[in-house]
């Protein structure tokens, strides 16, 4: 099992084919992504990555935060993600994952936190028909209903779907086709949406109902570890 990579939504455009039809695609950004850390089965009971990314202000990070960059030689990381692998997974601390870590025709999971819509009623939320236009119903067209039950038992159950805050959710999109990657300009264009906003970090993983391509690199697609300044 392979580490996943962190990425940053900057939208979505549309490319091209050699026949000319539009692939509608979300472009993510691979930004100086390293190994910051192991974890490991003897130590912490599993095995896992922990990757890096985008750089933050210095003045915002606590003295241990400061170590423990300076421990694993890699420049301060503004986000930090950790992802299971397998034992022969595992990338060398200080390395820089690349975008090509991806290929292209490979499917993969992107999990994202969706748009925040505030607080919604029960139409919106969980689309609920709402009531009748004529016949008797004034003013409380799109209101939810009863919501209760007779005297017996005598209350509304829990998770009842009702008008409350919607959005903000961690989503995961499964078996999205990664079309095309640039190594050199860190971009992973995938077909179609992501969960989030533009600007918002997802985390991309290799699909676990497909098959890995054998083209993909393993345990990764990275570049040596360098001591960062």
């Amino acid at each position: 099992m392979r580490s996943g990579i962190i990425a940053k939504k900057l939208g979505m455009t549309r490319i091209y084919t050699e026949e000319g039809a539009a692939v509608p695609v979300t472009v993510l950004k691979v930004d100086n992504v390293h190994v910051v850390g192991h974890k490991t089965a003897e130590k912490h009971g599993y095995t896992a990555v922990q990757l890096g990314s985008a750089t933050p202000k210095i003045k915002r990070l606590t003295k241990a935060d400061r170590g423990v960059f300076a421990a694993a030689k890699v420049e301060p990381k503004r986000k930090l993600q950790e992802f299971r692998v397998s034992v022969d997974g595992l990338m060398p601390v200080g390395a820089e994952v690349t975008a090509d870590h991806f290929v292209a025709g490979q499917f993969v999971d992107v999990t994202g936190t969706s748009k925040g819509k505030g607080f919604q009623g029960g139409i919106k939320r969980w689309n609920f028909g709402g009531l009748r236009a004529t016949h008797g119903v004034s003013v409380s067209h799109r209101s939810i209903g009863s919501t209760g039950n007779r005297q017996d038992p005598g209350k509304v159950f829990k998770n009842k779907k009702m008008p409350g805050h919607m959005g903000s959710e961690t989503v995961t999109t499964q078996n999205i086709v990664v079309v095309r990657t640039d190594k050199e300009r860190g971009l992973i264009l995938v077909k179609g949406s992501v969960p989030g906003s533009m600007g918002g970090w997802v985390s991309v993983r290799d699909a676990v109902k497909r098959k890995l391509p054998d083209a993909a690199p393993k345990p990764g697609a990275f570049t040596a570890a360098q001591a960062q300044g």
